[in-house]
């Protein structure tokens, strides 16, 4: 169907071998550098355009992950067991602390 002719209300829902893909992703980027990615970032690992790399985070965030955005914007600000912005839970690797917990 033509975007032009969906209704507003309709909302299309990401192909969950994407959301899993994202997941990892989010997982992997988190692991190796203490932060989640940007939409723009997801995007271009998975393979997909910006706007479609954005809707995925919300589509993802919105399939029961227990993570969420930062308000009024598309940023993840939680990704259980991660939390992209400091809080008091640090997570120290062999001596690494590059890591915040829920």
């Amino acid at each position: 169907m033509d975007d032009s002719i969906r209704s507003e209300k309709e909302t299309i829902m990401t192909d969950v071998g994407i959301l899993d893909r994202a997941f990892h992703n989010i997982m992997q980027h988190f692991i190796s550098t203490g932060q989640a990615p940007h939409y723009t970032e997801l995007a271009g690992d998975l393979g997909v355009g910006i706007e479609e790399g954005r809707q995925v985070i919300a589509d993802l965030m919105n399939a029961g992950v227990p993570g969420w955005l930062h308000p009024q914007t598309d940023y993840i600000a939680s990704f259980p067991p991660f939390n992209n912005q400091p809080t008091q839970y640090r997570i120290t690797i062999d001596g690494q602390q590059k890591w915040f917990a829920q």
